[in-house]
């Protein structure tokens, strides 16, 4: 069985070797047919810390590295022109 691999956005990257990612899905209501969205973050493994908030990237599934981390950053798709504050 292939691993899930899912798109989203850095919204954190404060912590060490971690970035938080939050992912974007549409969903439709089951009875009144309305889609509507639903946001998740994630706790993705970065070990070279070279991904910063607003970057679009792709993250994997894989063994758990800590308790909430269970997930590794594949690529970046979009950088972002934010600075971070870690870099002021």
């Amino acid at each position: 069985m292939s691993k899930k691999r899912l798109t989203g956005t850095v919204v954190s990257d404060k912590m060490q070797k971690t970035v938080v990612v939050e992912v974007e899905r549409v969903k439709e209501h089951p009875k009144y047919k309305k889609r509507y969205k639903i946001r998740k973050n994630y706790k993705a493994h970065d070990e070279k810390k070279e991904y910063r908030i607003g970057d679009k990237i792709i993250i994997e599934e894989a063994k758990p590295i800590s308790k909430d981390k269970k997930w590794i950053v594949i690529s970046k798709i979009q950088s972002s022109n934010i600075k971070s504050q870690n870099e002021n």
